[in-house]
């Protein structure tokens, strides 16, 4: 919702704007083997952990309203990722511990809250931007990752206060082992890592189409915005039951067949009922593949390496997508915007190819 305000403001480039995603999908990735050590070793201040993150999340944001330049807005993006970095390894893993039969579902209720924050949030803050700067708006967001911060904190250190924080370096080490030797494992991956790079490349450049092709104000981009996680939250219970039924493979090639559709009509998608349909169905499939690709591989990790696993799949994925915001960027600059989602369609196209020939157990019921 920024990132329209924030290239005006800076007389930014499209490729400056991609800049801004890389810094914090990079800190994210640089802290991504700190954070699993973390979550691992001391499963007992995971509460602990998963609070801060929340609280650095606003941080971050603070520190962007206050940036005078553009160094110091990609400094403070930073500070996103390590949110994002440090969350994950382990709300995740604990999940995944906790539900080890339902854990495809388990998974899609956790990213369900993700999406109605994110499909309430736009069209809040598209309201608020028509009567207060972007810059304020930001300033305000602290106040609330405090409180929440401490609400998880608070609600949730008895769920661990009996876990130990002792690891069994052996275990440990083997289920690393277990999990590197399953082929399948770099498949799911690879196949991640190219909807991942679609997914950065959207975020990044998706609401500077919406403003400066399409015309919509703020109100009307935060609308259409909501539309891009509204369908998530009703579509990734179902698609975690049915992942966890039947398989993840069930789920996933039919969800990227569909995306790399949708990617290729949105620019031929016109202002009105088109837009919106081809926006809000592409939400359905947006973030929920993400966690059912992640029990996929949680599937074959051991319970011990839980978090060590969902890193690692973490990083392999980093290192892939990091530059995808930038790649658009140059896309845009050179070709338009309108490419930057036939770049998308295709690179979904490879991914539903990979998961033709992936071939993985059943989820796990004993692990």
């Amino acid at each position: 919702m920024f990132l329209p305000l924030l290239k005006v403001d800076f007389g930014l480039s499209d490729i400056q704007v991609g800049g801004l995603t890389t810094a914090k999908q990079a800190a994210s990735g640089i802290l991504t083997l700190p954070s699993v050590i973390m979550a691992d070793s001391f499963v007992k201040n995971r509460p602990i952990i998963i609070g801060l993150s929340i609280i650095l999340g606003g941080l971050a944001y603070l520190l962007v309203s206050l940036s005078p330049v553009y160094v110091m807005v990609l400094i403070s993006l930073c500070f996103v990722g390590a949110s994002s970095a440090f969350w994950h390894p382990s709300a995740v893993s604990s999940l995944s511990t906790f539900f080890p039969e339902h854990r495809g579902t388990a998974l899609a209720l956790h990213g369900v809250g993700a999406s109605i924050g994110d499909a309430i949030s736009p069209l809040c803050i598209g309201a608020l931007l028509v009567v207060v700067s972007w810059q304020r708006l930001a300033q305000w967001s602290m106040a609330p990752a405090v409180v929440l911060g401490l609400i998880i904190w608070i609600s949730t250190r008895r769920i661990f206060a009996g876990e130990s924080n002792n690891m069994d370096l052996h275990a440990y080490l083997e289920g690393l082992k277990d999990l590197i030797a399953y082929p399948s494992v770099f498949l799911v991956m690879g196949a991640s890592s190219l909807v991942g790079m679609a997914r950065l490349s959207t975020v990044t450049f998706l609401p500077i189409y919406l403003v400066e092709v399409k015309g919509f104000s703020s109100v009307g981009l935060g609308f259409h915005w909501m539309l891009l996680y509204v369908m998530g939250a009703v579509s990734q219970p179902l698609m975690g039951v049915i992942s966890d039924r039947f398989s993840r493979k069930t789920v996933l090639l039919p969800s990227f067949v569909m995306m790399a559709i949708l990617y290729f009509l949105l620019p031929f998608a016109s202002k009105g009922i088109s837009l919106i349909t081809v926006i809000g169905v592409m939400g359905a499939f947006f973030y929920g593949t993400g966690n059912i690709a992640t029990a996929a591989v949680l599937d074959v990790a051991s319970r011990r390496i839980q978090g060590t696993a969902n890193s690692i799949m973490s990083l392999f994925q980093q290192l892939i997508t990091l530059p995808a915001p930038i790649i658009a960027g140059l896309i845009v600059t050179e070709l338009g915007l309108d490419f930057v989602f036939y770049f998308c369609a295709s690179l979904l196209s490879v991914a539903a190819l990979a998961w033709v020939f992936i071939r993985i157990n059943p989820p796990v019921t004993s692990r």
